[in-house]
């Protein structure tokens, strides 16, 4: 095996692992565990010298500055409101059972399947959870004095929200661009991981024992959909954050390189797809010419060298990728002559590897564009 794709195959496995062991203990979480412990403390400090018959209800005070810790500002403002909204809708329900029926079993019954029914408009978010919880806690636990209870319950909770969001915005948490920006070069490298290895079976035997590649190419769409929500968290920690107002913190460049990324995902998908029917011989499956399995095997470790590229390599692994696709497409090429015959897998992946380079192509690498875009020189259509 290369050194570099050991190295990168390392590097793929480790990107893996790293997520679940160190995602408990990044500076963002201890931060945030941080804030969170000390909101429920304020609150709970907070909550014994509320007026009236709130201080009769301490524990709902800690347990709203919980419910509103988030790990993004707006996150916390939005879910405090919403369990606010869910806490006041389900009192009202209680509040109409009180004054009407009474409770009881079947009113209770009534009042939270009503509840549950309510919280499915999806008018309420985190809060639709809380609506028939209120509604329960109001009528068993308040009992003959709702009233009291019910004032105590929604006061104290919102004492805790106004304190959970005063921790968050007094400390506030960092946007969470860097995390994003690592989960893409994870991403990156585990592609030309999953290129490496498709060359490194193509080689070792044909047909290639080796299948882990195809496994793992239904899971790089998968992939694709968490990192686009893990962007879309990114920015929303950006949004109204003090530590994002001086731009340091902007996603455009993020945004723009999963895009990429997520291209050059679909093009490696269809060379798996491609190459996988062939291997296990589905009716859909063209024959792979042995004599293109060497040179198909050398343009896929190419493209993931440019692929695993550090900055300084990228240019002179682009010309190389190339110049490896470029013999690839005349061998292509010959052999759909010789055969007189479109050489199957060989012309198919060549295709995707090239639309690959065009997408990876460095800013200040025009002149590798053009070499890796030439279809007067080795066009396979032109052998029909």
């Amino acid at each position: 095996m290369r050194p570099q794709r050991l190295e990168r195959r390392m590097r793929a496995s480790l990107s893996t692992v790293r997520p679940s062991l160190r995602g408990a203990v990044t500076r963002a979480r201890l931060l945030f565990a941080a804030k969170t412990a000390l909101a429920v403390a304020v609150a709970w400090l907070i909550a014994p010298h509320m007026p009236g018959v709130t201080d009769d209800y301490p524990y709902y005070a800690p347990f709203g500055a919980l419910i509103s810790m988030y790990p993004t500002l707006m996150s916390s403002f939005r879910s405090g409101l919403q369990t606010l909204l869910g806490l006041g809708v389900g009192i009202g329900l209680a509040a109409l059972v009180l004054l009407t029926v009474g409770p009881s079993v079947w009113s209770i019954i009534g009042v939270v399947g009503i509840g549950v029914l309510v919280s499915g408009t999806g008018w309420f978010g985190i809060g639709r959870e809380y609506i028939p919880m209120a509604a329960l806690f109001v009528l068993i636990i308040g009992g003959a004095d709702a009233e009291d209870y019910s004032l105590g319950y929604v006061t104290q909770t919102a004492v805790g929200v106004v304190v959970g969001l005063l921790v968050n915005l007094i400390i506030p948490p960092a946007p969470l661009v860097s995390e994003a920006a690592g989960r893409i070069d994870a991403f990156q490298q585990r592609l030309a991981a999953h290129l490496d290895d498709i060359a490194a079976a193509l080689t070792e035997k044909w047909p290639p024992e080796r299948d882990g590649w195809m496994q793992d190419a239904g899971a790089l769409a998968e992939t694709s959909r968490s990192l686009r929500d893990a962007l879309a968290e990114a920015d929303e920690s950006r949004r109204g954050n003090p530590r994002a107002w001086r731009g340091r913190a902007d996603t455009s460049e993020e945004h723009a390189r999963l895009e990429v990324l997520v291209e050059v995902a679909h093009q490696i998908r269809d060379v798996s797809g491609c190459l996988s029917d062939t291997i296990n011989g589905r009716p859909s499956a063209f024959p792979l010419d042995p004599e293109l399995v060497e040179p198909l095997s050398r343009a896929c470790s190419a493209v993931a060298d440019v692929l695993g590229a550090e900055a300084g390599e990228a240019v002179e692994l682009h010309v190389r990728a190339s110049d490896a696709v470029q013999t690839l497409l005349r061998a292509v090429h010959a052999r759909s002559i010789e055969m007189d015959a479109v050489a199957g897998p060989g012309v198919l992946s060549a295709m995707h590897l090239q639309r690959i380079l065009g997408m990876l192509a460095p800013a200040d690498g025009d002149d590798a564009q053009r070499d890796v875009a030439q279809p007067d020189e080795a066009d396979p259509q032109r052998s029909e």
